[in-house]
């Protein structure tokens, strides 16, 4: 599989997990010259900064889209067009009518899209999608989710303006895939500066309601740290994870019933990796796409609902 990986930031996230893949070939792409080829140069691949040959090159199968936020549906279509297959990193478009097209344009062709839900492959998650469809716990009556982090990444920026689609589209998914759409949203912001801010949102719906916080307001040491807590009309699901500097994560789930608390097995599993394994075998014809763009819209839609009511905050 030859891959051409759009993008030298958060690209290079992407980048960690095919240089642990003996399946493919990696040619990075970037538009800064330096930048492109340091980058390039950690992982062993090829590098260009000629973004049209990623769409040209007859020899490339999957475009990896690792681009601002505002390129990402333009880009997906670029590929469709191209007769390629496409991964794009979250979120799927900066609209939902761009988000639309690109959907449309996926159900038409004979090319696979994927967006890189990477939340949907973290065991804690798992488990409770999976126990709010199968009833185990009986009803969901609230959840509450927080994601804190110092700002890890080298240039990064998580002010009011960025964190909803870059911090809190992943929770949203969440929310979308338990409880749907709600029937109101508030919230609640604080910012330190440009770069660094906290965002409560509150949802509301008939029998139900989330709180979920985000914050880059966390010093180094910190790392990055979340979790939700999932009250059921039969019980409580707690997860809790970390990450620091040492890329070994931590992560516990626990069950609490009228029998007791109990610790749940998770198996291990670095989320990423086991993204791009499910594009690869979904690519192989051993898999249905879970990451489709069709699959993401309600979530999209919840993540822009608040990133307009932060607006009002800015």
């Amino acid at each position: 599989m030859k891959i051409a990986l759009l993008g030298t930031g958060f690209g290079q996230a992407h980048a960690a997990v095919y240089t642990a893949r003996e399946d493919v070939e990696v040619v990075m792409f970037g538009r800064d010259p330096d930048k492109t080829a340091t980058a390039a140069a950690q992982f062993g691949f090829h590098h260009s900064t000629d973004m049209n040959a990623a769409f040209e090159d007859p020899s490339f199968d999957l475009v990896d889209i690792c681009l601002p936020v505002a390129l990402h549906a333009e880009y997906v279509l670029r590929a469709l067009d191209a007769g390629k297959h496409a991964l794009v990193e979250l979120p799927l478009a900066g609209t939902m009518a761009d988000a639309r097209r690109v959907a449309e344009a996926a159900d038409r062709s004979d090319r696979h899209v994927f967006v890189d839900m990477f939340e949907r492959f973290i065991p804690a998650n798992q488990a409770l999608v999976e126990s709010v469809r199968a009833g185990t716990y009986g009803t969901l009556e609230q959840l509450t989710l927080w994601n804190r982090t110092a700002l890890l990444w080298p240039g990064a920026t998580l002010g009011l303006a960025t964190l909803p689609l870059e911090a809190m589209h992943s929770d949203m998914d969440i929310v979308a895939r338990t409880l749907g759409l709600p029937r109101d949203i508030t919230v609640a912001t604080v910012a330190r500066d440009d770069d660094s801010a906290c965002i409560e949102a509150t949802l509301t719906y008939e029998n139900a309601f989330v709180r979920d916080t985000v914050s880059s307001l966390m010093p180094m040491p910190w790392g990055a740290r979340g979790g939700y807590t999932a009250t059921f009309t039969g019980g409580v699901l707690e997860s809790t994870s970390t990450m620091g500097y040492d890329g070994k994560p931590t992560g516990t789930l626990t069950a609490y019933t009228p029998d007791g608390a109990h610790e749940l097995t998770l198996a291990p599993a670095d989320q990423y990796s086991a993204m791009i394994d499910h594009v690869f075998a979904v690519l192989r014809g051993e898999a249905d796409n879970q990451i489709s763009p069709a699959s993401v819209l309600d979530a999209l839609q919840l993540t822009l609902d608040i990133d307009q009511a932060v607006e009002c905050h800015l």
